[in-house]
């Protein structure tokens, strides 16, 4: 009996161990997708897979038959059609981790932050159309080699000086990496979501589609209006005031903080437009 028990425990163990493991994948797919394009198809899908249920309950022999056809021949779909999602995943599947900051402490991080927001506002006040790329997990090497290599520290005179209407380096993105200018004029995939806004221009596009295909963070400064934009995950927040970006920033670079700092952000202090 005590050999029984024990198997059976094992196996408790086991089933355990099993469901946790499988419920950190979902979770992490689930994160993965938030807020990107994927939430769609998968809704989507499920629709489809509802409609399978439905007619394999009551025995509708036609709608089933269309269903497993459609289920078979979709596989391949899929793949092509997550392809972007897919690449993230197994991109930070094999860096050992599931998520990054940049890698710098305080002090360093707010030089950093309150460089880039003199340089996004003064391009906002004159109306300087802008277009800088954070990134993160997901390389950009094939987007920085479309660009002019820089390797510079960061500052907001240089960020600026590449701007500028009618010089070398303005028409295009610049790409950070870490905390270095990595390249500037670099080009980007466009976005193809059809429900983006018909009044927004190439440099939202390019940053909404380079947050669909990669984990990157865009700020875009509107060269018409003079409004700043966050982008992240397919979606972009237009019209973020200052305060709101440097939490968001916070927020999506910072390295790991404590609860504490989180919820009020340190540098929140120096305070900023509403």
């Amino acid at each position: 009996m005590n050999y029984f028990a024990d198997l059976t425990w094992q196996e408790s163990i086991k089933d355990i161990i099993d469901i946790l493991i499988v419920g950190y994948i979902i979770y992490h797919i689930i994160l993965l997708v938030r807020g990107t394009r994927a939430v769609q198809l998968l809704k989507g899908i499920l629709l489809l897979v509802v409609i399978w249920v439905v007619s394999t309950w009551f025995n509708l022999y036609t709608l089933r038959w269309l269903m497993n056809q459609f289920f078979t021949f979709s596989v391949v779909g899929l793949f092509i059609i997550f392809q972007p999602e897919l690449r993230r995943a197994l991109e930070q599947l094999g860096r050992g981790k599931w998520f990054n900051r940049i890698s710098a402490d305080d002090e360093e991080f707010s030089r950093f932050t309150n460089e880039l927001i003199k340089a996004v506002n003064y391009c906002s006040r004159r109306k300087i159309g802008a277009l800088i790329v954070f990134e993160r997990e997901t390389g950009l090497n094939e987007y920085t080699e479309s660009g002019i290599k820089m390797n510079s520290v960061l500052s907001s005179e240089l960020l600026i000086n590449i701007f500028i209407p009618n010089t070398p380096l303005h028409d295009g993105a610049v790409i950070l990496q870490g905390k270095q200018i990595s390249a500037a004029a670099c080009y980007l995939p466009l976005s193809e979501n059809p429900f983006i806004s018909k009044g927004l221009g190439t440099r939202h596009r390019a940053a909404i589609g380079v947050s669909e295909v990669a984990d990157a963070v865009a700020i875009v400064v509107s060269e018409e209006t003079g409004q700043i934009s966050l982008a992240i995950n397919g979606q972009v927040v237009r019209d973020i005031k200052e305060e709101s970006l440097i939490s968001k920033l916070h927020e999506e670079l910072r390295p790991s903080s404590t609860l504490k700092e989180k919820r009020n952000p340190f540098w929140r202090r120096k305070g900023g437009r509403q």
